[in-house]
């Protein structure tokens, strides 16, 4: 298996954000001769990185505009010469981030010397594979191939390539091989006999290389930061998801918790809370695992004790109201006192005995020690496992499980002849794992494939260790690191990293993973579904390390990621990483949000500041920026629409009309409104800041009604709608051109770089130390700037292709680019001579949003012999909250309707109400159209009984707001590519339209 990468804007607008800092620098790769030690040739020429030939004031105002695009504070001065921090959630891609952004400042600017900083081996190892695996894909974007190795002290010849090669070359070095007092970390510093007599630093610092730091806040120290400079960086970036507040130099692009789980690109959590009540320990053991809703009475499923020949044994049992647990217990005497089911209550989700003893899901009445909290983590983790791998198996997509531990003792331990024995984890796994598989309910598995791959794999085959290796093969706690508390042991790294594509195949039977708690990073697998924290003591991991190894998005078994544009709105429903913690889901919630809370730089606020000075950039490159005036209209606006309180806190209102795409801006931004809300949503609101959901929440599983599919209204609906079709697109290429030089002409602004000269000279007296440390002894004299148009930026000796590099951008043909620059007016083309970078990236924005209009008023749609088989009715299972996310259904096709606002809550009871609907049904997220811009999936379809008003309808959206300048552009450009699929499968009896409410629906019916 080999996993596939795909292009995504989040990693490009990071690339962007550090790429476009030195915009005006010309291309330019630079050679030199290396220092040859004791045996110099005539042939030791190497390859440096060119110096930065833009003034700091440039620089700063660029870093100003990026960061005001980007929704950060912009920077008062450069910190450093230079440093710029990028923050990016764990699992979102990071170090597949500043891979392209090492290829893409090579392409701009040709520079080819990068040195990535690491804190540990886990990390290393980590990066190295990335950059192994991502290898084919980049050299397909960009036609080269990145040279890479790891620093080793023992291998000095690698240096000589990194200086010498001209192509693009990475050392990846972790900070312990040149900042700690061991023989090998010395080596780097001391000039080698074996090395010409050269110091490596000195042979790597000539280069000017770029310096990428991965973690930051766990490599610099006072020391590292010191020891850092010895490379002689050109300018150094600080990747990381938690940087320290006081490190943070001149932030350039953020993308912290909350927005990469609102843009769903990481799993969403849920957590399975394992908590005992406060009863007393004289009383029964009773372990409440879930409510089973039904049309008859619900029932409940627990475990309790029971007496044996062999002694006192729990057993899992599914109870009615009425069931006595003396009697089925053997009649023990703990329960003996009112132990008789009274009530099961599934909406609260408790049962109540007799004697008044209230239980609720998840939680434990009576004695229960150690042993028995890690058996139900271990069978809820099992359980959880198998409930989300039925859903997944057909998709191709394997489930793998993580349980955490301190000492692999509990996990395997070796007899005096050296054989391995199940440790207490391992054991009680294969018992647990056993008796579920054992005791499945053959109707939950209509798929006889999932349930025979099942079957088939024992339960001492299907899980497995990761730990380190000692010298006979024995798995071992290893070296733990007493300042990262973290294994550093390259032993357990190898295993784990060597395994990583294996483990997501279905060939390969382990599913669930044992691993010890301190190989924490390094490692994650995008597959992880369910991590169980099973310690026996308490742990310094905080829980956000812990969900970090299961945040990325899971991949198929071709390798290719379940991002939304594969999965479109079903991204959250399939990406679900469950915790099964050792405590109350209340507890593990907090405190998980009150760490996301310490890394978030946010404001708390929302004030008229937030909004002024921001910059809102189309896609054809016009900006607008908000100044004083709209600043305080869009404030003034938020006040009236009752969106915020006195105290600037977003308000029930602004979250409600949010929910149902209502949200009013003020008159003058009213184009703007995604970008405002944007701007809106950087403000930390804890209330809503990360939604953490309580895995057993989910209280009603949608049963398919047999019944409504075999109605005749819902059979002539499914054949008018279930047509499968493929799009084209014809356009005129003249007319292209047509509107692209038209648009260039009025929309091409490219600003002028200048350079800036100040003179100053010390003053004739320092008053005092303070006037010295405040930089006031000298004295700034004379100021000139010199305007790129008299002094042109770009250099003799770079030649731009301007044709290729915009047919790079557009796809458009070399006749077709010559034709559009032939067009444009000549003071429209002169500005490439003064800013060419800038010209191209906006020129090529321009036409790109051209030619997207283009395409889609072009574009046409045939129907093919391909249909959607009923089954994508059955293939997920959906689930939601009673009365929260859920309400009951009469002409639903399933029993109950799961909503996501209120407009759709409402929606469903009109529907249910109306006597002349015969069967309606909320399209599943698997039910999709195709379009240019991704997979498009309608809401609903509404069958009506015939006679009555039409007798078939079919409606694409309910939306708080019809009007099209709200619909974010990519969304109007579906439902404008879906009016054009129904209208190519149905003659006029699929009616498609985006309404706000049942009546306008109706309105659209009777016209």
């Amino acid at each position: 298996m080999k996993l596939q990468f795909k292009h995504q804007k989040f990693q490009q607008d990071a690339a962007n954000a550090v790429c476009d800092i030195f915009a005006g620098q010309p291309y330019s790769s630079f050679q030199y001769r290396v220092d040859s030690g004791d045996s110099p040739t005539l042939d030791d020429m190497g390859w440096k990185n060119r110096k930065i030939e833009l003034d700091d004031d440039i620089i700063l105002a660029k870093v100003q505009e990026i960061q005001k695009k980007n929704l950060i504070m912009p920077s008062q001065k450069l910190e450093g010469h230079y440093n710029f921090t990028i923050e990016m959630e764990t699992g979102v891609g990071k170090t597949y981030t500043y891979i392209k952004t090492i290829l893409e400042l090579n392409k701009r600017y040709g520079w080819s010397k990068y040195i990535v900083v690491v804190p540990s081996i886990a990390i290393r190892e980590g990066v190295y594979k990335t950059f192994q695996i991502t290898q084919d894909h980049f050299a397909e974007e960009y036609g080269k191939k990145i040279q890479f190795f790891i620093y080793n002290s023992g291998q000095l010849a690698m240096i000589d390539h990194f200086a010498t090669d001209s192509s693009i070359n990475v050392m990846i070095i972790n900070s312990q091989a040149f900042n700690t007092r061991g023989k090998d970390a010395r080596r780097i510093y001391m000039e080698l006999d074996e090395f010409r007599s050269r110091r490596p630093i000195d042979v790597i610092a000539e280069t000017n290389p770029i310096v990428i730091i991965d973690e930051p806040q766990s490599v610099e120290g006072k020391q590292t930061k010191k020891q850092l400079t010895e490379f002689n960086p050109l300018f150094t970036l600080r990747y990381s998801a938690t940087h320290k507040k006081d490190s943070i130099y001149n932030m350039v692009y953020k993308l912290d918790a909350i927005d990469a789980y609102n843009k769903r690109l990481v799993k969403k959590i849920s957590v399975i809370g394992i908590t005992q009540s406060n009863a007393t320990a004289t009383e029964g053991y009773v372990y409440l695992d879930r409510i089973n809703l039904s049309k008859a009475a619900p029932t409940a499923t627990i475990e309790f004790d029971v007496k044996n020949k062999n002694g006192i044994v729990h057993k899992t049992a599914t109870v009615n109201e009425g069931y006595s647990l003396y009697e089925n217990s053997g009649s023990l005497d703990e329960y003996k006192d009112g132990y008789i089911v009274k009530e099961i209550n599934g909406k609260d989700g408790y049962i109540e005995f007799l004697n008044g003893n209230r239980i609720y899901v998840d939680t434990v009445i009576g004695e229960m020690n150690e042993e028995q909290i890690r058996r139900i983590q271990i069978r809820e983790t099992i359980k959880t496992h198998i409930e989300k791998e039925r859903l997944l198996f057909r998709k191709g997509i394997k489930v793998l499980s993580l349980f955490f531990i301190d000492e692999v003792a509990h996990y395997k331990w070796y007899d005096d002849a050296g054989q391995a024995q199940n440790g207490i984890f391992a054991k009680t796994f294969e018992e647990e794992y056993s008796d579920i598989v054992n005791n499945l309910q053959p109707e939950l598995y209509d798929d006889e494939a999932y349930f025979n791959y099942l079957k088939n794999i024992d339960a001492k085959n299907t899980h497995a260790g990761y730990f380190s290796i000692d010298k006979k093969g024995h798995m071992t706690d290893g070296k733990i690191s007493k300042k990262e508390k973290i294994s550093d042991d390259e032993s357990a790294y190898d295993l784990i990293m060597k395994d990583k594509e294996r483990l997501l195949s279905f060939e390969e039977p382990v599913r669930f993973i044992f691993s010890h708690s301190a190989l924490r990073e390094g490692w994650d697998n995008p597959n992880v579904f369910q991590i169980c924290t099973l310690k026996q003591s308490n742990s310094d991991i905080r829980k956000r390390q812990e969900v970090g190894r299961g945040l990325r998005l899971c991949v198929n078994k071709n390798g290719e990621r379940m991002d939304e544009n594969v999965l479109d709105k079903d991204v959250h429903n399939v990406n679900v990483l469950t915790i099964i913690a050792s405590e109350s889901y209340d507890s593990f919630a907090r405190g998980l949000q009150t760490e996301i809370a310490e890394n978030i730089d946010r404001p708390k606020a929302v004030t008229e500041k937030l909004f002024e000075g921001r910059i809102i950039e189309r896609i054809n490159g016009n900006k607008f920026v908000i100044d004083e005036d709209t600043a305080h209209s869009i404030y003034f606006d938020l006040i009236a629409n009752k969106y915020i309180d006195k105290k600037g806190l977003l308000t029930d209102k602004y979250y409600e009309d949010l929910n149902n795409n209502a949200v009013k801006v003020a008159e003058e931004v009213q184009e703007y409104t995604s970008e405002i809300i944007d701007i809106i949503s950087s403000v930390y609101d804890e209330k809503c800041s990360l939604p953490i959901e309580n895995a057993k929440d989910y209280n009603v599983e949608l049963k398919l009604d047999g019944n409504k599919i075999d109605m005749p209204e819902f059979k002539a609906l499914w054949s008018k709608i279930n047509t499968k079709t493929v799009y084209e697109v014809h356009f005129d290429t003249n007319e292209l051109i047509r509107k692209a030089v038209s648009a260039l002409n009025v929309d091409l602004k490219v600003a002028d770089i200048f350079f800036k000269v100040e003179k100053g000279s010390q003053t004739e007296k320092i008053e005092s130390k303070e006037a010295l440390l405040e930089g006031k002894t000298f004295v700034k004299e004379d100021t000139k700037s010199y305007d790129s148009k008299k002094q042109p930026i770009v250099n003799s000796t770079v030649k731009y292709d301007l044709v290729g590099k915009l047919v790079e951008e557009t796809g458009l043909t070399r006749k077709d680019i010559i034709a559009i620059l032939i067009g444009i007016e000549k003071n429209v083309f002169n500005m490439f001579k003064n800013n060419p970078e800038e010209f191209i990236i906006k020129a090529a924005k321009i036409i790109n949003d051209k030619k997207a209009a283009t395409v889609i008023k072009h574009i046409t749609y045939e129907p093919t012999k391909q249909h959607y088989d009923i089954d994508v009715f059955t293939d997920n299972a959906i689930k939601g909250k009673l009365d929260v996310t859920a309400m009951k259904a009469y002409k639903h096709l399933y029993d109950y309707i799961v909503y996501d606002s209120n407009i759709e809550r409402e929606f469903a009871q009109d529907l249910d109400t109306d006597k002349n609907v015969a069967v309606y049904v909320k399209l599943p997220n698997s039910f999709f159209i195709s379009t240019p811009v991704g997979k498009y999936n309608p809401d609903w379809a509404i069958a009506f009984y015939e006679g009555t008003v039409k007798h078939i309808y079919f409606v694409a959206e309910t939306k708080g707001s019809m009007s099209s300048l709200q619909l974010r552009l990519i969304e109007d450009t579906k439902i404008k590519c879906a009016k054009k699929h129904f209208a190519t499968i149905s003659n006029d009896e699929v009616i498609y339209d985006v309404v706000d409410s049942y009546d306008k629906l109706l309105e659209k019916l009777r016209s």
